[in-house]
């Protein structure tokens, strides 16, 4: 047995956390003072994709309102029961990219593994919602088929685990996945996209962070916050452990309708981020899936809202306006604003 693989083993903080986590829309609704009016809906929308909250998440929530930018991002409503003309289930072209169970490879020069099909919040939006994770999870054959295909191709130099969400995964497993791709010479980068580190950060403790210490890799970690309202002082302590462990911290947003798309949103997220030490990233147009189409942001108005937050942010705090599209050959970016740029 490794040494500290018993401790490890062990049920954390963060599990019994996560097991606490809203499941049930009338609970939701409870718990952020609303009435049963919204349930109804609640409950169709959830027959699809279930609710699924973490408490601390919750309590973030401003109680009374309906239209909370947080609540929004997680309360079920009908308006996903409505099938919406161009919305469909694989929006952004993931099943004609997996090269092997749960391994993605869309980009020259990384490799996208979707380590789990588990997540602590099932965000309405998600453009994983429809995905086949039973069959499409790299985890599933213990690695084994992911690792043949990177060892395979020698331009592969950065590997991405995503999901569901990668933090899910019990430190010795992450432990035994990095352990598998430093032995390969020609992976130099680990990146890690996460929304534990915003919803759960208790997810963030000692033993994840001896994770990220040990690994030679270089590690990159994409968290994923859309409101300033998201990250509390919990939160910027996660961000600081994560600092220290020598990880390079930035943010993807999408827009939102709803929930972030005015321009003070946007500037204040930015400016909060930054004081987090988490550099912003991308701000992603909402992939089209099927259940989601409530939530988008006409082009026109999402590059509108980008000229107005260069105009008042400096360069570094924009982050990247960009579209997924199925076979393309990176992140299409989306030009904007007319006779400027960000304010220096």
């Amino acid at each position: 047995m490794i040494p500290g693989t018993l401790r490890l083993r062990q049920p954390s903080v963060w599990q019994a956390a996560l097991a606490q986590a809203i499941s049930d829309p009338a609970e939701l609704l409870e718990a952020v003072g609303l009435g049963p009016q919204l349930l109804p809906a609640a409950r169709a929308a959830g027959n699809s994709f279930p609710l699924r909250v973490p408490r601390g998440f919750v309590a973030r929530m401003t109680k009374g309102d309906p239209g909370d930018p947080l609540l929004r991002q997680v309360l079920p409503l009908d308006a996903e029961c409505v099938a919406v003309h161009g919305y469909g289930r694989d929006p952004v072209g993931d099943l004609a990219a997996m090269v092997a169970p749960g391994v993605l490879h869309k980009y020259h020069g990384r490799v996208l593994l979707t380590a789990t099909g588990a997540c602590a919040v099932h965000c309405r939006y998600c453009f994983r919602r429809h995905y086949p994770y039973g069959q499409a999870t790299a985890a599933s054959g213990r690695w084994g088929d992911a690792l043949a295909h990177i060892s395979s191709d020698p331009a592969v130099s950065e590997v991405i685990l995503s999901g569901g969400d990668p933090l899910m995964l019990p430190d010795w497993r992450l432990e035994e996945l990095t352990q598998a791709l430093q032995d390969l010479p020609q992976v130099r980068r680990l990146r890690i996209h996460t929304r534990l580190p915003v919803v759960l950060p208790e997810r963030v403790d000692p033993g994840l962070l001896e994770w990220l210490v040990r690994t030679r890799l270089q590690k990159v970690m994409v968290v994923h916050a859309n409101h300033p309202r998201e990250i509390d002082a919990s939160v910027r302590r996660a961000f600081a452990g994560i600092r220290d462990s020598g990880v390079t911290l930035l943010n993807q947003s999408v827009l939102l309708r709803g929930v972030n798309d005015d321009v003070a949103t946007l500037a204040g997220l930015s400016e909060t981020l930054f004081e987090a030490g988490v550099m912003p990233y991308y701000l992603h147009m909402l992939d089209r899936v099927q259940g989601a189409a409530h939530f988008a942001v006409d082009e026109a108005a999402a590059q509108a809202l980008m000229a107005q937050l260069a105009a008042q942010l400096p360069g570094y705090l924009v982050p990247r306006l960009v579209r997924e599209m199925p076979g393309a050959d990176a992140k299409i970016p989306l030009a904007f604003g007319v006779g400027g740029g960000a304010a220096e």
